[in-house]
């Protein structure tokens, strides 16, 4: 799961069916997570002496609070894609048969992306996740940042582009 969250790269995953410990820290640990909409979500370990693990109780507290979060750990309860998406757990709720499809189009288009830029932003929500930085900290890091970006040449593609009234054609450099 670190290694994943840790990755360099944008990181997309869609998940359909049961989601559940491990598949759930799996989602966890990815930037983007795309979930159908009847996929299940939860911690089912009440009816097995078990408790919640890979990262579940974190992300269940910090988006559903403390008593939806112990609700769903108590009770065992799924939550489906929709409803996980709905409380903010995941990035898009999409009809089972689109999924994959939809996953793969938006990876490709962030790999063919401002990757320089992504990077840049994936470091700093990480900070922001884990350091919980503050939002003038978060400023500062993000001014430091532009300003790097600043001499990419994705950066001077991507505002000759904007000039220009056409899309961009990044290189990741």
């Amino acid at each position: 799961m670190r290694t994943l969250a840790d990755f360099s790269a944008p990181t997309f995953a869609a998940a359909r069916g049961a989601c559940l410990g491990i598949g759930l820290g799996l989602l966890i640990s990815t930037d983007v997570v795309y979930v159908a909409k009847t996929a299940k979500l939860g911690s089912p370990f009440a009816n097995l002496g078990g408790m919640l693990d890979s990262g579940g109780h974190s992300l269940f507290f910090e988006w559903l609070g403390v008593h939806r979060a112990l609700d769903l750990i108590y009770t065992g309860e799924l939550m489906t894609g929709a409803d996980a998406v709905a409380a903010g757990l995941f990035s898009r709720a999409i009809p089972d048969a689109d999924l994959l499809d939809f996953a793969r189009a938006k990876a490709t288009a962030a790999a063919s992306g401002a990757t320089q830029a992504f990077l840049a932003s994936k470091s700093l929500i990480a900070q922001l996740r884990d350091d919980r930085v503050g939002l003038w900290e978060s400023v500062a890091a993000e001014n430091v940042e532009q300003e790097r970006l600043r001499t990419t040449a994705d950066y001077r593609e991507g505002f000759a582009a904007f000039q220009q009234k056409r899309k961009a054609t990044f290189s990741g450099e």
